[in-house]
């Protein structure tokens, strides 16, 4: 017998013994107070999480931040915050937002296990938006906060061809001498408010 075969020979008779698949239904990371965990993963990102009881407390908020109350080209895209001077709607092309100082934009749902938010480009004219403003603020409903991605992966799907991601934190990387650097490619700062009533007042 050639020694390949002497070598596969010896392999199928110590083959281990079939076993069934694992079940895919089994104890997922859950969190006490999930929105809490949100806010503390956040933190450690880099992005800073808000809760408000309804629109107007995040206006409020909003006018105490100084990247938006100083900024010059502000948009939103959420419907109840209309602040800014900054049309999504009658701009053609994107590479005009170039210059947007702040945006506050729209999220579906939030993910505890690491502070990411799930946002669909369809509420939005210009994906570009989330990646290329200075500043960015999601705005989420406070009772979608889901504990791990495993709930989150399960609330996805896509009947027509579309764009959604998830975005944790503001842009970051540590590759260059292992240093980390905020704000490198994309928006600088991003605050998650969890808001309760998604109406005006």
């Amino acid at each position: 017998m050639a020694s390949r075969e002497h070598i596969l020979s010896a392999i199928r008779k110590r083959l281990p013994e079939s076993q069934p698949a694992p079940s895919l239904e089994q104890a997922w990371t859950t969190y006490a107070d999930p929105t809490q965990q949100f806010a503390d993963v956040l933190h450690g990102v880099g992005g800073l999480c808000v809760r408000c009881r309804n629109l107007g407390e995040v206006r409020a908020h909003l006018a105490s931040v100084p990247e938006f109350s100083q900024g010059t080209r502000i948009c939103s895209a959420v419907p109840g915050i209309s602040l800014g001077n900054v049309i999504l709607e009658k701009i053609d092309d994107p590479h005009d937002l170039a210059d947007v100082d702040y945006a506050v934009l729209p999220g579906e749902f939030a993910v505890a296990e690491n502070a990411a938010v799930w946002v669909d480009g369809s509420r939005v004219s210009h994906q570009a938006i989330y990646f290329i403003a200075q500043h960015v603020a999601l705005v989420v409903p406070a009772a979608e906060v889901v504990h791990n991605l495993h709930q989150a992966y399960a609330r996805l799907s896509f009947p027509d061809s579309g764009y959604g991601v998830f975005i944790s934190g503001p842009s970051k990387t540590a590759d260059i001498e292992q240093s980390l650097v905020i704000g490198a490619h994309g928006a600088r700062s991003q605050i998650v408010y969890l808001v309760d009533e998604m109406s005006a007042n």
